[in-house]
């Protein structure tokens, strides 16, 4: 009798190396933004960023503070899509009865995100700066969009660890 054979060890997935685009974000972040025409620092709110086990997907949660009118709360996983080259993500909040996917752009130090889903249909253009601990830039609603759901501000955020 020989010795017993071994099992084959399993070959798990690696990680998109596309994804290291977003280790920039990791950390924790404090934001302060203004609606567009009000120079008061009305949104204020911290945002946390994390790998999930294996590293294939980012994990943000959010509590921002929209100018009193609204507390917000949500958890968003953003993956890699290799076939489309593009990054995406679903986002839980307290504020809507269903996900909402996301679609993320990172290149270099610009980020765009936009989303597009019922009534919801807006884009993010912003901007590291050199050093990697601050962003900042804008959400506009696209063309054609309601301003009133989709409210144009701008916001920044320091890295707090």
């Amino acid at each position: 009798m020989g010795e017993p054979t071994k099992a084959p060890e399993p070959q798990l997935p690696a990680p998109n190396p596309a994804l290291r685009a977003l280790d920039r974000f990791v950390g924790t972040w404090s934001l302060k933004g203004h609606m567009l025409g009000s120079d008061d620092e009305n949104i204020v709110g911290r945002a946390n960023y994390q790998w999930l086990e294996g590293g294939f997907f980012l994990q943000q949660d959010i509590e921002l503070d929209f100018a009193g009118q609204m507390h917000v709360k949500s958890h968003e996983l953003i993956g890699y899509d290799p076939e489309t080259e593009a990054f995406s993500s679903l986002v839980f909040s307290n504020v809507s009865p269903s996900p909402l996917p996301y679609r993320w752009e990172v290149q270099g130090n610009t980020v765009t995100i936009s989303v597009s889903h019922g009534p919801l249909d807006a884009t993010f253009h912003g901007a590291f700066d050199a050093d990697g601990d601050r962003f900042s830039g804008g959400w506009r609603p696209n063309p054609g969009a309601d301003e009133a759901v989709n409210v144009p501000y701008d916001i920044a955020g320091t890295r707090v660890d």
